[in-house]
């Protein structure tokens, strides 16, 4: 239960100047993540790079957490048997999320040139 609250306070944490980005006399009334009056496709694109990107920095956010386990492990074989698995896991995702971005790139691409 601490190892969860301490990983949501420090997104929050991470988060906290994506949420405050106040302007003063814009009328602009919080973040638009550049959606604004843009098509479809960008719109679609925008909002999907923008959840990657999230989702990428949560498996470097892992992968750091890991590594700080198995330095802290004191040559505890438990614990770095339980490191190396919250880094594979860790890669692994990152790689998935990788994939993801490369794949909808992709799509977009080849996707652009149909009419309707």
């Amino acid at each position: 239960m601490k190892k969860l609250a301490s990983g949501l306070l420090t997104i929050a944490i991470l988060a906290i100047p994506a949420v405050v980005s106040a302007q003063v006399g814009t009328g602009n009334y919080g973040p638009t993540f550049g959606l604004g009056t843009a098509d479809l496709e960008s719109t679609v694109v925008n909002v999907v790079q923008w959840v990657l990107g999230f989702l990428g920095l949560i498996a470097v956010i892992m992968i750091l957490i890991g590594g700080f386990q198995w330095l802290t492990s004191g040559g505890n074989e438990e614990k770095v048997a339980s490191a190396k698995k919250v880094i594979s896991a860790a890669v692994i995702g990152l790689i998935v999320v990788l994939l993801a971005w490369a794949i909808v790139i992709f799509v977009v691409a080849n996707t652009n040139t149909w009419t309707t």
